[in-house]
């Protein structure tokens, strides 16, 4: 671990964690976002290159699920765009409020319920058993890659999230804790229980 301006940095293997992914807490509350991260955005999910024939090898699996425009999207981009600045992501429906991600699905309403400024969002490919792009699986940690090979694990704040922060803190769930399973799926679990320790040190 090494201390700077910015606060302790957990140092494993050629991943560099900000204490804010140990210390801060954080839990999905879908009852009060309703999915809206899979709707708002500059831009689609990011995606590793390595996800992406995984992507293209399952669609039959979960392309039903998917909304028309979303269909319609994957028939014209294919399964991936690359954003403004370089990287690969999700594709987005521009037709849908805020440019929805392509793989969105969109829960029905029944008659009684009131209008929400957009429907309730689940993924497509999660709905269907498969692994969702990991950047979504992790969020709101957000990876950076470094010069060299490294990479930087920092923690997102945005105010569509702010329910989930106010969750974790009343459930006392810390970021790494709710993310388990993503962070082991990416990094192992060697590196998982590394970040435990490096926490539980930092607490």
């Amino acid at each position: 671990m090494n201390g700077s301006g910015f606060g302790t940095i957990i140092e494993i293997g050629n991943v560099l964690v900000s204490e804010d992914v140990a210390c801060e807490f954080f839990a999905c509350d879908y009852e009060a976002c309703k999915g809206v991260c899979c709707i708002e955005g500059d831009s689609g999910a990011p995606l590793e290159e390595s996800e992406l024939e995984g992507l293209e090898e399952g669609y039959s699996s979960y392309s039903a699920l998917m909304t028309r425009e979303g269909r319609e999207r994957v028939d014209e981009v294919g399964f991936f765009e690359v954003d403004r600045d370089g990287d690969l992501v999700t594709p987005c429906v521009a037709s849908e409020p805020s440019g929805a991600c392509a793989f969105c699905h969109f829960a029905a309403l029944s008659a009684e319920s009131p209008a929400p400024a957009f429907p309730p969002a689940l993924c497509a490919i999660e709905m269907a058993g498969k692994q969702k792009p990991v950047s979504c699986a992790l969020y709101p940690i957000r990876i950076t890659k470094l010069p060299g090979g490294g990479m930087a694990l920092n923690l997102h704040r945005w105010k569509i999230c702010s329910a989930a922060f106010e969750k974790g803190r009343r459930e006392g769930i810390r970021v790494y804790e709710f993310l388990k399973g993503p962070l082991v799926r990416r990094f192992g679990p060697d590196f998982y229980e590394a970040l435990c320790a490096a926490a539980r040190h930092i607490l």
